[in-house]
């Protein structure tokens, strides 16, 4: 008789430090696979406490509720299918990073992940112990090795329990997105299946948790590294996969192969949902932000409307004298193209105020970017004066490029709560426009079509502060400056290197310089989602005080 084993994938969306509701998401997800003859259910890394927990691991009280919770959740498995859950393990005087298996009623094994990750958004050195390398847990007719996220990235874990008997490998993820990442955590994958010769499932998290997005997109791979199931990306799925032993090995059956769409899309839906997830696990409901005329306020307007609903977006526009009319009316066309609120708040009598004010002090003196920060801040009050009335969370709307060199007021339009287009450069928020103008998908509450006036796209990029204004008066022209940066920041390239490349050297230097003295800013900023792995914040630690400069 063949022998034949179902095992549910849960991919799905958990909230740190939320113990309970993770815990009906699990109870809800396992009474499904047991209506569907599933012999074991898996749910990702650490998922009953959310994944990252960082310090929060650190507090005893909170890993012994996590710890008893998962008693209570061993059970439910008295008369229905075993369960893998990630959780923390406390053992002796060490914490542990742990996969619970659990089985006939009780807590039958706690697998504890042995390579601990300590770079870009990683530190879990800090907070874990390494536990040895376990052999394969017995779940049925299965022996299945579970090599926990980072430990499927080096080749001795999964060796060592594939050599003591493990027939798949079953890999629970606490895996962030950046850029292309399917395709990296696919090919060390394959190689894993390559060297063991056994079935892999890669079972990922997904949803926002502050900077990060887990994306899910989760699969299984047959012997050659044949994909047999995938995932989609950004959405919570349960899928049921069904391995039948063929004498030889045992072999997933086919399933769905769903498709990830292009990595403009991803970045899109990754700044969709960090938002959305950031808001709901927040309790904000509703968001803010001044709606300027230009393109960055355009493009997070979009992503606001299609992450919560133009019910749940007010879009506030702030003119001075210095507003040009194409910025009026640009800002109202793409407030009501997107549907949502448009409140038309001039500052000129708050600026006249303070002008009023600081006279006696200033007097004598010209007129210089201290009256231009005036109007930027005076804008962040009155955005933060609407945030605390209305309950509704300011959003702030710097790109990279701007983050990067400082281009942007701290306590003025730095102000919010969160920034989706953090870790975009100016020239992907451009083309990233025009990608939402020509695409819709259902994921998106925001209407279809051309969202955002094709004006605000064609303008030149000005801060309107000043008479005729305009950001390259300060800064070299965006396709320059993102060159610059991307090697700067994102590659670690030394001014020698950027000029080897035919940039000038006084303009890179120049850059090198903003980069620097801005950091103290980057330190206040608003979180925002991670598109990268040189994202600004802990992807990127930099100290503030720095005095080194680049003389190559």
């Amino acid at each position: 008789m063949t022998e034949s084993f179902r095992l549910t994938l849960a991919q799905l969306n958990p909230t740190v430090g939320a113990i309970s509701a993770n815990a009906e998401k699990i109870r809800t997800a396992y009474a499904e696979a047991k209506a569907a003859g599933a012999q074991m259910i898996a749910f990702p890394e650490l998922f009953l406490i959310g994944y990252q927990p960082q310090d929060l691991v650190m507090k005893p009280a909170f890993v012994n509720a996590a710890m008893a919770e998962m008693e209570n959740l061993a059970a439910l498995t008295l008369d229905g299918p075993a369960m893998g859950v990630g959780g923390p393990y406390a053992y002796g005087d060490k914490l542990y990073n742990g996969y619970w298996i659990l089985s006939d009623g009780r807590v039958a094994h706690v697998v504890r992940k042995h390579h601990l990750p300590n770079f870009n958004v990683f530190d879990e050195k800090r907070v874990f112990a390494s536990g040895p390398i376990d052999g394969p847990v017995a779940v049925g007719p299965l022996r299945i090795g579970m090599p926990i996220c980072e430990d499927a990235w080096h080749e001795d874990v999964a060796e060592a329990q594939v050599e003591s008997g493990a027939q798949i490998l079953l890999v629970p993820n606490g895996s962030p997105y950046f850029r292309a990442k399917f395709d990296i955590r696919l090919t060390h994958m394959v190689s894993r299946v390559t060297e063991n010769d056994v079935p892999l499932v890669y079972l990922n998290l997904v949803g926002g948790q502050d900077d990060q997005v887990y994306d899910g997109g989760s699969f299984v791979l047959n012997r050659h590294g044949r994909v047999a199931h995938q995932l989609p990306v950004f959405a919570e799925a349960l899928r049921h996969v069904d391995f039948v032993n063929e004498g030889s090995g045992w072999v997933a059956q086919d399933g769905d192969i769903v498709h990830h769409g292009d990595v403009w899309e991803q970045d899109y839906n990754a700044m969709v949902l960090s938002l959305r997830d950031y808001l709901g696990k927040t309790g904000f409901k509703k968001v803010l932000l001044g709606l300027s005329g230009g393109i960055d306020s355009a493009i997070v307007a979009t992503i606001a409307v299609d992450a919560i609903g133009a019910q749940n977006v007010r879009c506030v526009m702030l003119p001075s004298e210095y507003t040009s009319q194409s910025s009026l009316d640009d800002a109202k066309d793409i407030a009501e193209r997107l549907g949502c609120t448009y409140n038309f708040v001039p500052i000129k009598a708050g600026r006249d105020a303070i002008t009023d004010t600081l006279a006696p002090l200033f007097e004598g003196r010209d007129a210089d970017i201290t009256e231009e920060n005036i109007q930027s801040r005076l804008r962040g009050l009155l955005l933060m004066a609407l945030s605390n009335k209305f309950g509704e969370m300011v959003l702030t709307t710097g790109n990279k490029s701007e983050v990067a060199v400082g281009y942007a007021t701290i306590y003025g339009d730095m102000n919010g709560g969160y920034n989706p287009i953090k870790d975009m450069y100016k020239m992907r928020v451009f083309e990233t426009c025009r990608w939402r103008n020509a695409n819709h998908r259902d994921w998106m509450k925001g209407p279809e079509g051309e969202v955002i006036p094709v004006s605000i796209i064609n303008k030149p990029p000005s801060a309107e502060l000043r008479p005729d204004q305009k950001d390259e008066d300060s800064l070299p022209p965006y396709d320059i400056l993102d060159a610059i940066l991307e090697g700067l920041v994102d590659h670690e390239e030394s001014v020698s290197d950027l000029v080897a490349k035919g940039f000038d050297r006084a303009t890179v230097k120049k850059v090198e310089h903003l980069l620097y003295i801005s950091e103290y800013k980057r330190f206040q900023s608003a979180p925002g989602t991670r598109l990268t792995p040189k994202a600004f914040w802990l992807d990127r630690r930099y100290p503030i005080v720095n005095r080194w400069r680049d003389e190559s």
